[in-house]
């Protein structure tokens, strides 16, 4: 057959049918539920099975079918720019990149969406570019940053006594729960 002809036609790999058993069935991909099964081998054009058993207990199963809840919008409004920064920090790379960075803080501001970038050599240095950070968008903008929100993090914890000494809140989101760090 030519190349040509090969890609018009449409094309499907069929095997001889064959009788499996129900844990094989089950082991397949999705890990269908004993219902599901039961309806698949009781129509006996879908699925040809050995036995009848349908108790299914792999630890596996129902911690790949689960899925965290949606969190939604907390009704925080922000009305100016730096009310509310966003902050985290990414890393370790698995490569250092050409300048020997390996992490990356980010800085996002929740009334703009603006984005600052800062790339680190170790996590400990989000204290000295948080400066840099705040000196530059309080003269970009003409106004004090308000409140900041971070996952509490010990790059975070050193700016904490720092963040009250000059009166901007630290907002903290829960712990492992990445989804609340707004557009971070």
């Amino acid at each position: 057959m030519s190349e040509s002809s090969a890609t018009s036609l449409p094309q499907a790999l069929l095997t001889a049918r064959q009788s499996t058993s129900a844990d094989v069935w089950h082991r397949r991909p999705g890990h269908p539920s004993s219902q599901i099964l039961r309806l698949l081998v009781s129509n006996k054009k879908k699925v040809s099975c050995t036995s009848k058993q349908f108790h299914f207990d792999y630890q596996a199963c129902p911690l790949g079918k689960s899925s965290r809840l949606f969190l939604g919008p907390t009704g925080h409004k922000t009305s100016a720019p730096l009310e509310l920064i966003y902050s985290d920090v990414w890393g370790p790379s698995p490569m250092l990149s050409f300048d020997g960075f390996r992490y990356f803080v980010i800085f996002v501001d929740a009334h703009t969406k603006y984005i600052w970038l800062f790339p680190l050599v170790a996590k400990s240095d989000v204290f000295t570019i948080f400066h840099q950070f705040q000196t530059q968008v309080e003269r970009q903008f003409s106004v004090k940053i308000k409140s900041v929100q971070t996952d509490w993090g010990g790059e975070y914890r050193k700016l904490n006594t720092f963040f009250k000494s000059i009166g901007i809140h630290h907002r903290l989101i829960c712990s492992h729960t990445h989804e609340q760090n707004g557009m971070v």
